[in-house]
Formats: C-alpha cells, sequence, structure tokens
C-alpha cells in the first residue's frame, strides 16, 4: 500500500465495496499518506452497507467518491426487462450498467487503482490474483494497457484479514454479524451457512465457478465450464457480448447488408465494427453506450456489428474494416459510409464525428 500510493500520488485510488475491505482503507491511513478511496453506488445496496458508508467517511474523516449508474441506461433496462431480470438471464447485464460502467468512466482519470481481492475468496476465479498487474481489462487516462491494478492483500488469509480489523478497532458493516461474508447488492446477496465459501452468498442461483460481476472478469478462467467469455467454437471466439444496453441496435448480416444497399436513408447511422474479446472494443464499451444515450431520441440510430469470425473477411471487404474497433457513419442521403478517422473514442469525439456530418 505505502508503493502504491509514493508512486502513484493522487493518481490512485482505493475501491471499496462496503465489505471487509475496509482494510484497504486503514492500510492506507497508516501509511501517513494521502489516498482517495471510491465506491460503487448500484441503488441496490443493502440499508446496512449505506450506515456503514456513512460511518468510515466518519472514523476517517474522508469523503467517499461516490460513482452512480447511468439513469437512462438503468431506466432502459428496468423497463424494458422489469426490477429483477438478473434471476432469470444472469446477473452479467445488471451489473453492467450499474457496475462495470461507472467503473470504467471512474478509472479513465487515474493511472491505478487498489483492490481488496485475496486468493482464498474464490479459488475458481481469483486464486491466481499477483500483488501487481497490469489491468487486463480497463483502461487508464493514458489509454489502453497503462492501468496498473495493486492487490496488495492478494496472499493474505480471509481469517488473518479479520483478525486485523478487530485489533484495530475499525467499523465493520453489520451485516457480517447476520451471516453475510461477500457483500454485493440486496438482491444477490444472502447470508451463508456453516462450513460455505463466502462467494456461494453471491448470485447462488447461477454456476459457482463463475461469480465475478465484471469488475474483475478476466479472472475467469479458460478451462471454466461456466466461462463462456473465452470458450472458441469453430475458429469464433464467444466471449460474452459488450455494448449491451437497448439504445444499441445489434445488426445482423442482412441488416448491414441492407444499409450498404441503400442510396438514401430514413435516417443516419453510427456503428462500430467489433469484436468482443478485444481489449480496446472492451475500453470503448462505457464512452459508445454513453454515446447511444445521448443520441437517443436525436434521430441518428447507433448500431454494432459483429465483425469478427466469419464475418471479417465480409467487414474487410465491404466496410473497411482494418482493426478493432471500426466505427463508420452511414449517412442519410450518401450511400457509401464514411469510416471515423481518429483513435479517440470517447463520447464527446464521437458525437464531434457525428455532428460535423450532419
Amino acid at each position: 500500500m505505502d508503493s502504491a500510493l509514493r508512486i502513484f500520488g493522487n493518481d490512485i485510488a482505493i475501491a471499496f465495496s462496503g465489505a471487509e475491505d475496509v482494510a484497504l482503507i486503514e492500510y492506507a491511513k497508516l501509511t501517513g499518506r494521502p489516498y482517495r478511496v471510491f465506491s460503487l453506488d448500484t441503488g441496490r445496496l443493502n440499508r446496512e452497507t449505506y450506515k456503514f458508508f456513512d460511518a468510515v467517511e466518519k472514523h476517517y474523516g474522508i469523503h467517499i467518491e461516490y460513482l452512480f449508474p447511468d439513469a437512462r441506461e438503468v431506466q432502459a433496462l428496468v423497463r424494458t426487462k422489469g426490477l429483477f431480470s438478473f434471476y432469470e438471464d444472469g446477473h452479467q447485464e445488471c451489473c453492467s450498467v450499474r457496475k462495470v460502467r461507472p467503473l470504467r468512466r471512474m478509472l479513465q482519470g487515474v493511472r491505478a487503482w487498489i483492490t481488496g481481492q485475496r486468493k482464498d475468496q474464490s479459488p475458481g476465479t481469483r486464486a491466481d490474483t499477483p500483488v501487481v498487474q497490469v489491468d487486463p481489462v480497463f483502461e487508464g487516462v493514458d489509454g489502453a494497457g497503462s492501468l496498473i491494478k495493486w492487490n496488495p492483500v492478494a496472499n493474505v488469509d480471509g481469517k488473518d484479514l479479520w483478525n486485523f480489523l478487530r485489533s484495530m478497532d475499525v467499523p465493520v458493516n453489520s451485516l457480517h454479524s447476520q451471516g453475510y461474508v461477500s457483500i454485493g447488492c440486496e438482491p444477490c446477496t444472502r447470508p451463508v451457512l456453516p462450513g460455505q465459501h463466502e462467494r456461494e452468498g453471491r448470485w447462488w442461483w447461477e454456476d459457482a465457478n463463475a461469480k465475478e460481476c465484471g469488475l474483475h472478469n478476466r479472472n475467469l478462467k479458460t478451462n471454466d465450464v461456466a466461462d463462456a467469455n473465452r470458450l472458441t467454437v469453430n475458429g469464433v471466439n464467444t466471449r460474452e457480448d459488450i455494448f449491451e444496453t437497448t439504445a444499441i441496435v445489434n445488426l445482423t448480416r442482412p441488416g448491414i447488408e441492407n444499409l450498404l444497399r441503400l442510396k438514401k436513408r430514413q435516417e443516419p447511422w453510427l456503428i462500430v465494427l467489433y469484436a468482443p474479446w478485444c481489449r480496446f472494443c472492451q475500453a470503448m464499451d462505457a464512452s459508445y453506450s454513453e454515446l447511444a444515450g445521448k443520441l437517443a431520441g436525436t434521430g441518428i440510430k447507433v448500431g454494432k456489428f459483429r465483425a469478427d469470425g466469419d464475418q471479417k473477411q465480409f467487414a474487410q471487404e465491404e466496410l473497411q474494416l482494418g482493426s478493432f474497433p471500426t466505427i463508420l457513419f452511414f449517412p442519410k442521403n450518401t450511400s457509401k459510409p464514411i469510416k471515423y478517422p481518429s483513435e479517440r473514442r470517447d463520447a464527446d469525439s464521437l458525437i464531434s464525428f457525428v455532428k460535423a456530418l450532419t
């Protein structure tokens, strides 16, 4: 912890989930160095967790930087699929809207972050967690491949961590005394029984080998049966899809071929050619979704076309695909699409590109 804060100063922040990772804040305090703390408020947390946040702020004299999901994305998800869709089709979509995208926006403003991951938290997904790594999923202020992820308690046993918390007399979430160990959102967290592993209290209706919300998704192993994220079938990587929001239209091959044929369209289209396994595509997930929300109701359609596997040759020959991601604008009155020329893929830059052509 001292090394992380010394090296990165104000360009690093501690991720605090409202559970036993309060130890990270205690370690930071003990270094005597300034530190930042942020937390994801999904809007679905337990009342006890919110009270715990308040107690931690008062105990340490800090202000936690709370991150919130995009209201339009939450509204679209709930109106389309209801409040508890995750019980039927898995937690990933909800976690993507409420946790992953807000985190992605936060991390794009720092050079490093600190997590409370421990190897013993989830043997199926976190057993190989290093103390320091280049973040394999998110990008920092300097772009893809630049964000450093610190896991200072990776090698600490959970029992030792709790002994530390008790000895330092720090605030803890009252849910721990009710049988909760790993604590997340209220609908997706329950107490565990004696002898059960702590992660069995999370998303208990799903496969036990893939209990990650997306914040640490690359922990999942390729040989896990539940890890469809990295499974390859017939030469196509079937990683769970990205750009998953109701504001983005998922185009099929016939759909995009039809767009190409039209000399006049009812509305202009902005389309990303992507591969879900591509880290640069993953890095623009939040910004492209943000863009789609901003363009909703403007008459400009936002879409995506998966252009790897069997579709790659077609995309290279007909859609100007050079590398992933490739972004195309289909004007209203011109048949040929215009390729976005810049490597800047934030929402504002893409909107400026669209406005210049409409």
